[in-house]
Formats: structure tokens, C-alpha cells, sequence
């Protein structure tokens, strides 16, 4: 397939990208960060797996999509808050048949990109793949996990089939979905307890689990996130989703969450659709959410000083 990745520059990107293109596709990355394009273009892109081996992959790295023209998929990894004016620049790239696949964190990004695109384009997904940006055309890839892609009505149709089998042909074990919003709040679960507290505490994803009171924390959250969804009519399972977080976090080793990754760099963070979409969902259902208000709470006014200090910066 040619396709087309849009955050092709970061950490999931990076590595989705670079598996597809092994696998024998026409790969481009398309990013904004011009070191990113820079180190890829001139060095190729390297990935750390986890076994030890650091393969370069050589692919094109453009923040330019007229330069790409049409391809047969896109793939969003963006940040939530980019997604719109991401795709909209992206659209040299979309054709008649072109198809795009959100495989991003937090919750209505499909909306965002059906906004531009038309929602009959737009494919809904979810990765337990984890990765870190280490350094421009550098990434990590301390984990991998199921992949989940579905249509939104929950058809299993032709096009579905075929990427499910190409993300898969390329090493990604790729299931396609009937129920993929389901797989969706089954990600935000494991989001909503990870990505604030290790933001918080600064840990790495193993010592989420090390800490007794850490996982009273993310237990607190899970409770709240369980009984939304079920308000929703969302089949999501409390038991489940803990033993399927913290078996995950015993086993992410040197894994380090993006919300972490966003505050050492000092990037606004994804909070508002993450646990935001919680709190917001909680209101709409009547069901409390006091503990992920107060993650949202406490993450903003952690990104609310640093961006302001970098804007009094400039100014």
C-alpha cells in the first residue's frame, strides 16, 4: 500500500512507520519538527527494540504532503489537538479512495478528522505498541501489544480487512473490530490511570506498579472511568482492565508514558481527552468524577505554569 503517516517524526509514528515500510510498503512520514525531517532524510530512522538491536530504516520524511501526492492510507498519530489542522494540510494526499485511520490517544479524534474529511473515510483504531522519542530520527520501542481497527458502524468490510491484514503483515498483531468503540474505552481505561499519574509522580511506566499508593491512585480512576462507561452502554470490565493494566505496566520496563514525555519537554498535554473525556461523559451520564477532575485539574496547572513561563519567555 502507499501510505502516509501523520506525526510520522515522533515515537509511534517512527515505528509504525518503519515496520510498514520493511514490510515491502511506500512509507512517507509527514511531520512539522524540521530536525526530525533533517535526521531521518540524512541518517534514516532508527529503532531501539527491545531485544537490543537499534535497525536503521530508510524511508522520506516530508512536512510538505503536495510533495507525497495521493496514497491509499493515512495514519494519525498526532496530537489530539493538531488532528484537525493536520489533516486538513494533509489533503494533496487524499484521494478518491484514500482512507484514514486515527490511531491516536483520547477520545474524538474521529470526529475531528471526519470534520475535514468526511466521516465515510475514516477508520477507528487503538495500539498497545508502546514507544518513546529519544532523539530526532531516534526512536524506543520498550513494548509491544494488540492493535484493534474498525469501522465506525462495526461493518468488517472489505477495506478493514485489507489493513488489518497489511498492519499485521508488517509484524503488528492486528485484530479488526465490530465493537471498536469498546476497544477504544478499553485504551482509554489504561490512558486515564497511566498517562496523569506518571505525569505527576515522573515515573516510568514499572514503578506505576512498584508503589502501592500509585496503584490506589490509578485504582480510584479505574472505578470512575468503569462506571461512566457502563452509564454509556460501553462493555468495559473493571476486573478485566486491572489485571489487564497493571500485567501490562509489570512488563513495560523502561517504558515512559507520552504525558510524561509532554511535560519534560514542557508541550501542552492531551489531559482534556483523556481524563477531560471522563469528566465531560461523567456529566453528561449523571455519574461523579471527582478523582479524574482532579487529574485534569492538577495537569493543567502543571502544563499551566511552564507554558506560561515559555510565553513570558518570548514575550
Amino acid at each position: 500500500m502507499r501510505i502516509a503517516i501523520l506525526g510520522g517524526g515522533g515515537a509511534m509514528g517512527g515505528i509504525f512507520g518503519a515496520w510498514l515500510s520493511r514490510a515491502g510498503n511506500d512509507v512517507h512520514l509527514i511531520d512539522v519538527a524540521r530536525p526530525a525531517i533533517a535526521a531521518i532524510n540524512a541518517h534514516g530512522l532508527t529503532v531501539e527494540e527491545k531485544d537490543g538491536t537499534s535497525p536503521v530504516f530508510r524511508l522520506p520524511a516530508t512536512d510538505d504532503p503536495a510533495a507525497v501526492g495521493p496514497v491509499d492510507l493515512i495514519i494519525t498519530f498526532v496530537k489530539c489537538y493538531h488532528t484537525q489542522a493536520a489533516v486538513q494540510a494533509a489533503r494533496p494526499m487524499i484521494g478518491a479512495q484514500t482512507t484514514i485511520l486515527s490511531l491516536q490517544n483520547g477520545w474524538g479524534n474521529a470526529d475531528r478528522i471526519a470534520a475535514v474529511a468526511g466521516a465515510k473515510r475514516v477508520l477507528v483504531g487503538l495500539t498497545y505498541h508502546a514507544g518513546t522519542l529519544i532523539a530526532p530520527g531516534r526512536v524506543k520501542h520498550p513494548g509491544a501489544g494488540m492493535t484493534f481497527v474498525g469501522e465506525l458502524s462495526g461493518d468488517i468490510s472489505p477495506r478493514l480487512q485489507l489493513i488489518a491484514a497489511t498492519l499485521g503483515a508488517a509484524g503488528f498483531d492486528t485484530t479488526p473490530s465490530p465493537r471498536i468503540l469498546d476497544e477504544v474505552w478499553k485504551k482509554l481505561a489504561l490512558n486515564c490511570c497511566t498517562l496523569p499519574t506518571s505525569a505527576l509522580l515522573r515515573f516510568m511506566a514499572h514503578e506505576l506498579v512498584a508503589f502501592p499508593t500509585a496503584k490506589d491512585a490509578m485504582a480510584l480512576i479505574l472505578t470512575e472511568v468503569v462506571a461512566v462507561a457502563q452509564a454509556k452502554g460501553i462493555a468495559l470490565d473493571h476486573d478485566e482492565r486491572w489485571a489487564a493494566i497493571t500485567g501490562l505496566l509489570e512488563t513495560a520496563i523502561g517504558g515512559k508514558a507520552s504525558m510524561l514525555q509532554d511535560v519534560e519537554a514542557q508541550r501542552q498535554t492531551e489531559i482534556d481527552v483523556i481524563n477531560g473525556a471522563i469528566v465531560t461523559a461523567g456529566h453528561e451520564a449523571g455519574v461523579p468524577t471527582p478523582v479524574n477532575a482532579l487529574m485534569v485539574a492538577m495537569v493543567t496547572a502543571l502544563q499551566g505554569r511552564y507554558l506560561a513561563a515559555a510565553q513570558k519567555a518570548v514575550a
